[in-house]
């Protein structure tokens, strides 16, 4: 049986959403020239050559981006490659991973001063599982296996009991924290858990990985999403009500856990908690003009980038591609308001990017959501080391 791809994980149907819910295909509202060349700009203005990593800053600089979102950039590099067939992608691809092993300690998932945080190593995983599935290099596998079983049981080298909670459910974010770092018990950790539990299931289908993503999307779901409204809470802490705080990356991982095992099991519940999730995003947290939201943190302009992994798997499904066209739309207004000296957009899409430097997180929206969007299923498939992949 072919290993899934990066691409190829998800369905879609019950409680259509009006609105945004159903709709005929409609194109992209861009070129593929267009959408790697603001690939290439980002890349080009914020990779540095030498270390092989991309830095915080389109200035340059010693300053990299912050470790997990690099993942991110890594899955927008596997996105290019698969859309493309471009050999300069593949490259690419594996200059990323190059320098993100060296810098990142080999991924070393046991060396603290690397790692702290469970979500960082959880993104990584997910990135290295889809890598593998893209690939078929081991080592890629290793790394992904090695970094789940890192989170989910811990470490006698750093002397964590791990992120998982055998007794009360669900996954802790970190384990050095002030107080008892296993209270918190965030969405950034829990729904990636389940999708890299999903794919490790789909590389290897060893169903031990179904039954932990299935356990922990139990969990977050009865502790971290509301059914009715869509919105998921940024986090709950011992046996306090949950932070309902929305984020548009807690939103799109949900998404994205809800679509995988809708695909596994046909289960429609799990299709329409990924449509909630989505119709919440729409209904409520959109700015006028159906603009996609975005924040002022430091690394939250990343966002948009995880929302596009995700909102695409959605919208790939029959009868769900009108989920696309908000998409579409701001694909538009963020690439016309791009820097036309450098081809550098910004986290904010109704405006101009700025002069001088930008953050990669922030210049990582747009080409996000451009590799992201999904090809036409009528369009015709190649073969990339013997793995079908979208032209």
């Amino acid at each position: 049986m072919l290993r899934r791809l990066f691409f190829a994980a998800i369905l879609c149907g019950l409680m259509l959403s009006p609105t945004y819910g159903a709709g005929e295909k409609r194109a992209h509202g861009f070129t593929q020239e267009e959408m790697l060349q603001a690939y290439d700009a980002f890349h080009a203005r914020l990779f540095d050559p030498v270390r092989k990593i991309y830095w915080r800053d389109s200035g340059g600089g010693d300053k990299v981006g912050a470790i997990w979102t690099q993942a991110i950039y890594w899955d927008m590099a596997m996105n290019a490659w698969q859309k493309s067939g471009q050999e300069r992608y593949r490259k690419r691809f594996e200059d990323i991973y190059e320098g993100n092993y060296r810098y990142y300690d080999r991924f070393n998932w046991d060396n603290e001063q690397v790692w702290f945080i469970y979500d960082d190593i959880m993104w990584w995983v997910i990135s290295l599982a889809r890598a593998y599935q893209l690939t078929g290099a081991e080592r890629y596998l290793e790394a992904s296996e090695s970094g789940f079983c890192r989170v989910w049981s811990g470490s006698p080298v750093v002397g964590d009991r791990g992120s998982y909670d055998a007794e009360q459910g669900g996954m802790s974010w970190a384990w050095k924290n002030v107080g008892d770092p296993y209270v918190g018990k965030m969405a950034c950790i829990n729904y990636p858990t389940v999708i890299g539990a999903m794919c490790l299931y789909e590389a290897t289908g060893d169903t031990t990985y179904y039954a932990r993503a299935l356990e922990i999307y139990t969990w977050a779901r009865r502790n971290l999403f509301d059914p009715e409204s869509g919105q998921v809470a940024d986090s709950k802490h011992g046996n306090g009500k949950p932070a309902w705080k929305a984020h548009l990356y807690n939103q799109a991982t949900c998404i994205g856990a809800a679509v995988m095992l809708y695909e596994q099991t046909g289960d429609q519940t799990f299709l329409d908690d990924a449509r909630r999730a989505a119709d919440y995003v729409y209904g409520h947290m959109l700015q006028a003009d159906e603009i996609l939201p975005f924040e002022d943190g430091e690394e939250q302009g990343v966002y948009h980038a995880i929302f596009a992994q995700y909102i695409s798997m959605l919208g790939r499904q029959p009868g769900c591609d009108g989920y696309l066209e908000v998409i579409r739309q701001n694909i538009r207004l963020g690439w016309g308001n791009r820097n036309r000296r450098s081809d550098l957009t910004d986290k904010d899409f109704r405006v101009p990017t700025p002069p001088g430097p930008v953050r990669c997180y922030d210049a990582s929206g747009i080409p996000a959501y451009m590799l992201a969007y999904p090809e036409p299923r009528a369009k015709s498939r190649g073969l990339i080391q013997g793995k079908e992949i979208g032209r």
